[in-house]
């Protein structure tokens, strides 16, 4: 009985010793409150396109308008700086509102309105102006110039810039009163002379509404320079710098109108 006992105890440690699995060894327990380091890359996008809000948004600059102003020596500016004459300060006014590019200003100091056309029209073809302003007359009446004959040379030129460039681009300007300017009285009888002006200024005005050209009167700032002396040039017969700023004030806003939204 007892080696049975034995037997069965013996048996029972073996099986023990040799059949039993082994455990795992214990893996170390880390700090609980660590961060975990993610090793992964971050990922980037190549060449990303941005989104149109992003994208800043350029709008291009109008292209300049060509500027062709004709005329004697109103136009020319006569007795002042090349950056004083109407057309130039016009063109300043102006700014980036309706930009202008003076193409040239092709005027000459005592010319006629026959002048023009002999000498100036042509030049319309040449440069392909998108603009043109015309203020001729004085001279015709300083000349004596027949009314009808003044008239028939007006029309002539209207009607050729209204063919090249059309009516809504062509502006005509009136002629100044120069008999209340100091020296005025030395280029013929004031009297006769004033009301000459104002009928051949009359048929400018006719004849560029007939085509539905634009006409500008300048006459009540020009007839202040019988009192205001800054606003005779040096020579005491044209208009100054000062004046012309004046002049071009009021043509800026008859010319926007023309050329907004072109």
């Amino acid at each position: 009985m007892s080696r049975v006992v034995l037997r069965l105890v013996l048996s029972t440690v073996v099986a023990g010793c040799s059949g039993a699995p082994a455990l795992p060894r214990a893996q170390p327990i880390g700090d609980p409150t660590a961060t975990a380091v993610s090793t992964a890359k971050p990922t980037t996008t190549a060449n990303a396109t941005p989104s149109p809000s992003d994208t800043p948004v350029v709008t291009p600059s109008p292209e300049p308008i060509g500027f062709l102003p004709l005329g004697d020596s109103y136009t020319i500016g006569t007795s002042v700086d090349e950056s004083e004459r109407w057309p130039n300060q016009l063109v300043e006014l102006l700014g980036d509102r309706v930009p202008l590019r003076l193409v040239a200003n092709p005027a000459v100091n005592g010319y006629t309105s026959a002048d023009l056309i002999r000498d100036e029209l042509d030049l319309v073809d040449v440069h392909r102006p998108g603009l043109v302003g015309v203020l001729i007359g004085v001279n015709d009446v300083v000349r004596g110039v027949p009314e009808e004959r003044y008239r028939a040379n007006v029309a002539q030129i209207l009607d050729h810039l209204v063919e090249r460039v059309g009516a809504g681009r062509v502006f005509a300007v009136a002629t100044p009163d120069y008999t209340l300017t100091p020296a005025g009285a030395d280029y013929g009888d004031p009297e006769t002379n004033r009301a000459a002006i104002e009928r051949f200024n009359a048929i400018l005005q006719m004849e560029a509404e007939e085509r539905h050209i634009a006409f500008v009167d300048i006459t009540p700032v020009a007839n202040r320079a019988g009192t205001d002396s800054s606003l005779v040039a040096r020579d005491g017969l044209h208009p100054s710098g000062r004046q012309y700023l004046a002049w071009a004030e009021l043509i800026e806003p008859v010319v926007e109108e023309m050329l907004s939204g072109e």
